[in-house]
């Protein structure tokens, strides 16, 4: 039974309005033996409701992290990460962020790709669906080539939640040359990607990224593999988890990851 999150949100990340200490009392409620708050940090990023800001105030973050960890500390191991937005021009600034703050885990995650966002319809104009997927995934083999300061790369296949599309979801075949070499870089740099239960929630029928990527990073050496959900609400703190172990036994894994101090563990599913 997977009994840690290592993938979650509160107010300090733009997208979500639930503090932090409500999303921790959620995880104790459901017996969890550790929660991991990856809080977003995402220059460039425009949001899609005025008011609203990608960039983390990390000296407000860490002093509320630091005492509701102490509050909770016999209830809870509660863990210091964060989401980054990689982008090739801001991978200086990004390492020194992540170098600056004692993180226990760092999720490197592509959300704008040459300047566009695909969680809005501009991105996917005068696109194909496999011209927008394969720009997107190349974007991510050319962050992984160019940097190394992160544990995990978040949801690979992210893309897929967005644009107009009847059949969101794709043939891995036709993508299996960049995902081969994206999956092979990871290994050989002793990084590791994360299974994101948040697909289902997005009614895509499978995590992110898909089975097909999972079960290939474990075909090709692949050991560092974390769980997340992606929560933004204390409701979906642990959704899907069920699938989620079911997957990686499926993969071939008896176990999952999770990180102290950029540290790996592994824990017997």
């Amino acid at each position: 039974m997977i009994k840690s999150d290592f993938h979650s949100h509160s107010n300090f990340s733009g997208d979500s309005q639930t503090s932090m200490e409500l999303m921790v009392q959620k995880a104790i409620s459901l017996s969890l033996q550790q929660l991991c708050i990856t809080e977003h940090h995402d220059i460039d990023m425009i949001p899609a409701e005025e008011g609203i800001s990608f960039l983390l105030d990390f000296e407000s973050y860490i002093k509320q992290y630091s005492f509701i960890k102490n509050k909770y500390a016999d209830n809870i191991d509660l863990l210091l990460g964060i989401e980054i937005g990689i982008q090739p021009h801001l991978i200086s600034e990004l390492s020194s962020i992540i170098n600056s703050f004692p993180f226990d885990f760092v999720i490197c995650s592509s959300h704008i790709v040459a300047g566009l966002d695909p969680y809005f319809p501009e991105y996917f104009l005068d696109k194909t669906q496999k011209e927008a997927y394969t720009i997107y995934f190349q974007d991510v083999l050319k962050n992984i080539k160019l940097f190394n300061n992160f544990d995990v790369y978040g949801h690979l296949d992210y893309i897929i939640r967005y644009g107009n599309y009847t059949h969101k979801t794709y043939n891995y075949s036709d993508y299996s040359d960049i995902f081969s070499e994206i999956l092979k870089t990871i290994i050989q740099n002793g990084k590791g990607i994360e299974l994101n239960t948040s697909g289902y929630r997005y009614n895509l029928g499978q995590p992110h990224p898909s089975f097909e990527i999972i079960s290939e990073y474990k075909r090709l050496g692949g050991e560092i593999i974390t769980v997340g959900s992606d929560a933004h609400v204390p409701e979906q703190i642990c959704n899907n988890f069920d699938l989620a172990e079911a997957v990686l036994k499926k993969a071939g894994f008896n176990y999952y990851t999770i990180f102290k101090s950029r540290t790996p563990e592994f824990v017997k599913i």
